[in-house]
């Protein structure tokens, strides 16, 4: 496949992961004028319409740079169907095509879902608390929230990649599901 041909899309969050696609190469990279953020309610994958979650979705911020992985999808046409169908399940999220830099310094073109942030699904501002308790005990399709949040943090620290937002949540969500399962009972 030509050069010219290829897809590849950023992944600042479950992607990095679970890309859900079948990969032919993966770099590092980041993106500027993004920023990585639970800014956006989850009503299918990580929560519920009734008991919305929290997932990350890049945010735009002037000034602020979010990094993650350039993915190059083996199959640019299944990569493209499937990420939508992931991505655009209630068209919180739009695709924008983004310039990535590479850690070698390369610039490449790549596919990125931004939050929408006119939609309902945007919440900006949430307390670092607040995403935690939310986090703590919301449950959707794909699992708990606390399960996305530890798998996120887990792939970031495999690239070497810091977010002292997401390690503080980790370490709060973990308290606060401790502090609710209680005192046990009988050994």
């Amino acid at each position: 496949m030509a050069e010219d041909k290829a897809l590849w899309v950023f992944g600042y969050g479950s992607l990095v992961w679970n890309p859900g696609i079948e990969v032919a190469e993966m770099r590092r990279a980041s993106l500027t004028d993004f920023r990585r953020s639970f800014c956006m309610w989850s009503i299918h994958h990580r929560g519920s319409q009734e008991d919305p979650g929290l997932v990350l979705a890049l945010e735009p911020h002037a000034g602020t740079s979010c990094s993650g992985l350039a993915i190059r999808a083996a199959d640019p046409d299944a990569a493209l169907q499937e990420l939508r169908e992931r991505e655009l399940i209630s068209s919180a999220y739009f695709e924008q095509e983004v310039t990535l830099t590479c850690e070698q310094g390369t610039a490449i073109s790549a596919l990125a879902y931004v939050i929408d942030t006119a939609h309902v699904q945007y919440v900006p501002d949430l307390s670092l608390e607040r995403q935690a308790q939310i986090i703590a005990s919301a449950v959707g399709g794909r699992g708990p929230n606390h399960e996305y949040l530890t798998r996120t943090a887990e792939g970031l620290r495999k690239l070497d990649i810091g977010d002292a937002d997401i390690d503080w949540l980790v370490t709060r969500v973990q308290q606060i599901m401790d502090e609710n399962r209680g005192p046990l009972v009988g050994k």
